[in-house]
């Protein structure tokens, strides 16, 4: 017990503070922005982030992964709030996390297996773009300065590192650079410009909503997405952070601890959140690995509410932004432009729809759930392919059957034999295929019923046990006298 708790939270002190310092630096902007595209309040996100943070420190299963308020989410709230008022949010909040613990117990988990890997590399360059998308209002024509100040943000923090790794160079670009806008009047955008920050600890309620079934009808709708697009994020960047640090993690509990993050955070008016793809890098990248690095970017983001806030709020927009610029640069797979051309052509096509949706739509459930019935779809026209070849051996006619017999191959199969054969005797050879369903046990009974009408006795050889189990249980209700001449 001792061992785990000091390799969760204990193995790695010093790297873990300074990057959750950096990540909480970051966070402020991020979360302000997802307040304002949620219409609610900055501070609505600058608690949940902080609420969330720090209890998916304790209950989550990704050590080193950063869970907050996410644009991903902000954007499923807009039509709840606009039209109930934030009480109603909050309240979805508390049920998205109920419905999230849910999924968790449940192992909800063990669907990440159904996603491939084209629509996984789909999914991270889709976030990259999305999040470089979101740096360009705080970046694109404001003034040359900021133009200037993002070059030497980045500058920082790909030089730096070569030189000087005692401290995480995002870090180092925030201060220096914050200490250069504050001392001179360069007319950059602050954080402050973004919104108002009160310094003053988020408070224990109650959603004020009526706890009646009108409530529930009206919550549910919205909270059954967001604990979807939650908990598709959360997991997927999971996955995403293993890659990363060569590591694993326990993605159910990671689920069962969103699920509770969220409910605690509805409860201290929070909005519903989840795992940061781009925070998270940022953690990684400035060294971040354990527990240790979600809690100090949780505390450390209220510290800086509470304390420095005056001093937050004059950090200049052109450092944040080139750092998750920086994040887009490292987010994206760059390699994905070779596997465009060595990846086969139904898995490019899958990876590419699911960036084109994800950034069209800005819903990365929309991108994903589109990308795996994509891979679904390609993956059963392939393997309906199916080969049925006719050689004569003496009087009989020989019909061998290479594949997967099942409903999508079933009509190819019937319409492969030459039915002209009268009083013949026919065998098909099933040694190189497989019956899958019910589909493809009555495709068979077809074959057999049009064979007999011509006066061809039937045989079937080859049947593997499971294909001969399927055929023996579904004889009862697909045409009993063509399968007893079938055995």
């Amino acid at each position: 017990m001792i061992e785990t708790i000091k390799r969760n939270w204990f193995s790695n002190v010093r790297g873990d503070v300074l990057s959750g310092i950096v990540v909480a630096l970051a966070l402020i902007p991020e979360a302000i922005a997802f307040s304002i595209i949620a219409g609610v309040d900055p501070m609505v996100g600058l608690y949940a982030s902080f609420c969330i943070a720090v209890i998916i420190s304790f209950v989550g299963g990704r050590p080193g992964m950063i869970s907050a308020a996410t644009g991903a989410m902000a954007l499923l709230m807009l039509p709840l709030v606009k039209e109930h008022g934030l009480q109603y949010l909050l309240a979805a909040t508390i049920l998205t996390g109920i419905i999230q613990l849910i999924f968790g117990v449940l192992k909800v988990a063990r669907l990440m297996k159904f996603i491939p890997r084209a629509v996984m590399i789909g999914f991270v360059n889709a976030l990259a773009i999305l999040i470089f998308m979101a740096q360009i209002p705080h970046v694109w024509g404001i003034s040359g300065m900021t133009y200037v100040f993002v070059g030497i943000t980045l500058a920082i923090v790909y030089i730096v590192p070569r030189f000087f790794k005692a401290v995480p160079a995002p870090l180092i670009a925030i201060v220096v650079l914050s200490a250069v806008a504050i001392s001179s009047d360069l007319g950059l955008r602050t954080v402050g410009d973004l919104g108002n920050i009160q310094q003053s600890l988020p408070m224990f309620l109650i959603p004020d909503v009526p706890l009646n079934w009108e409530t529930l009808r009206i919550i549910f709708p919205y909270s059954f997405a967001l604990a979807i697009v939650g908990l598709l994020e959360s997991l997927l960047t999971s996955s995403i952070v293993d890659d990363m640090t060569k590591t694993g993690s326990d993605k159910n509990r990671e689920a069962r601890g969103q699920g509770i993050a969220n409910i605690v955070n509805g409860f201290f008016g929070g909005m519903a959140g989840c795992a940061m793809i781009g925070q998270s890098v940022i953690n990684i990248k400035s060294g971040g690995r354990t527990r240790l690095s979600t809690l100090v970017a949780g505390a450390f983001l209220m510290f800086l509410i509470l304390v420095l806030g005056d001093w937050v709020v004059l950090i200049p927009m052109p450092v944040l932004a080139g750092i998750m610029i920086m994040v887009c640069i490292g987010t994206f797979d760059w390699s994905s432009f070779n596997y465009l051309r060595k990846a086969p052509k139904s898995d490019a096509l899958v990876m590419l729809a699911t960036v084109i949706i994800v950034v069209a739509t800005h819903d990365l459930s929309k991108g994903v759930i589109a990308g795996v019935i994509l891979s679904a779809i390609f993956f059963v026209a392939k393997m309906s392919k199916l080969e049925v070849r006719k050689r004569m051996n003496g009087d009989e006619a020989v019909f061998t059957v290479k594949g997967q017999l099942f409903f999508a191959s079933s009509n190819s199969f019937v319409d492969a034999f030459d039915y002209s054969l009268r009083s013949a005797a026919i065998v098909i050879d099933f040694s190189a295929a497989h019956i899958w369903d019910d589909s493809a046990v009555g495709a068979l009974d077809k074959v057999i019923e049009k064979y007999h009408e011509n006066g061809n006795r039937v045989t079937v050889t080859g049947l593997d046990t499971s294909s001969q189990s399927m055929v023996d249980r579904l004889a009862v209700t697909q045409g009993a006298s063509a399968k007893a001449s079938a055995h």
